[in-house]
């Protein structure tokens, strides 16, 4: 079974991106076009990104949410996450993106963030 990598999910001026198991340089490249699109085409001032289901993250993956952040911030916008287990919490807090993006435990907490 194939698995969908990315859903999309828009509220208002809030992108809400699932992400997959693996979030790493094979599916990064997508994720990296696929929200600049969705960037251009919307008025987005939140991003949250929910990690219900990541397993896996390499440093493709904490290259697009810090772009992301940077991108966010640069317009006086935000990200948050959710969701995420322990070996992603780490993989955050190495990174240093712990510091600069909000964790929250469920998608509602994020949203009100």
């Amino acid at each position: 079974m194939l698995e969908v990598p990315f859903i999309y999910e828009a509220k208002g001026q809030v992108l809400i991106i699932h992400l997959p198991k693996e979030l790493d340089h094979h599916n990064c490249r997508s994720l990296k076009y696929e929200t600049d699109l969705l960037l251009a085409e919307n008025y987005i001032t939140r991003i949250v990104f929910d990690f219900t289901r990541t397993e896996f993250m390499d440093s493709s993956g904490i290259g697009v949410l810090l772009n992301r952040y940077k991108q966010m911030a640069g317009s006086g916008g935000q990200v948050t996450l959710y969701g995420a287990g322990p070996q992603v919490h780490r993989i955050l807090s190495v990174a240093g993106l712990a510091k600069l993006v909000p964790s929250y435990e469920t998608k509602e907490a994020a949203l009100v963030g």
